[in-house]
């Protein structure tokens, strides 16, 4: 099984590198953000989930063991395979998720992270007990509320549901308030 690859990125698409190493060229898929860090002719290092099935042989890059480990506890739930678990992960940052998991917020990971009721309640059941110490840590709720009125309020202004979570992923955690953070947000997709 591979685990590691690093390498000189040759190729690159949207949703996946091909990346030379040891002059054999393997094709990676890759979260949309960890794209953005592998330019063509770029050196990359990845650690990789392989996923085999009867009829393929998929590779999934991560910058990190944590999002490594996050994508594989995705993986544990029932329904959710190696495709799914890489769009969760690349729509809203792994500890937002974690603490939506642990604290049973099923309208948060339904508006923001963009899975379905069922799904989101899926995740919940399956994963919560081993989120636990993600319930502590101070008005968790409200927080992910807050962000989730914050999406809406993005796309009630027209903006898609992808380009409110991208916008809410840059702004700094160090602004407070719900209309700080919507103006954050707003003059992040003025710029882009």
């Amino acid at each position: 099984m591979i685990a590691y690859l690093e390498g000189k990125i040759i190729h690159g698409t949207d949703k996946f590198v091909i990346i030379n190493t040891g002059s054999v060229g393997y094709k990676v898929f890759l979260t949309p953000d960890t794209i953005l860090d592998c330019l063509e002719g770029s050196d990359a290092s990845l650690f990789i989930y392989t996923a085999v099935r009867e009829n393929s042989i998929d590779l999934f890059g991560f910058k990190t063991i944590k999002e490594l480990s996050f994508f594989e506890l995705l993986l544990d739930v029932s329904g959710i395979g190696p495709r799914s678990a890489l769009g969760i992960i690349a729509i809203a940052p792994i500890e937002t998720i974690k603490r939506a998991i642990a604290t049973g917020d099923v309208g948060y990971l339904n508006k923001v992270s963009g899975i379905g009721k069922k799904t989101a309640e899926k995740i919940i059941i399956e994963l919560r007990d081993k989120l636990q110490n993600y319930k502590e840590g101070g008005d968790v709720p409200s927080t992910l509320r807050e962000e989730g009125d914050i999406i809406e309020a993005l796309k009630s202004l027209g903006y898609s549901q992808n380009e409110a979570r991208d916008a809410m992923k840059g702004v700094s955690v160090s602004i407070e308030g719900t209309n700080a953070r919507i103006k954050e947000a707003l003059r992040l997709l003025s710029i882009r």
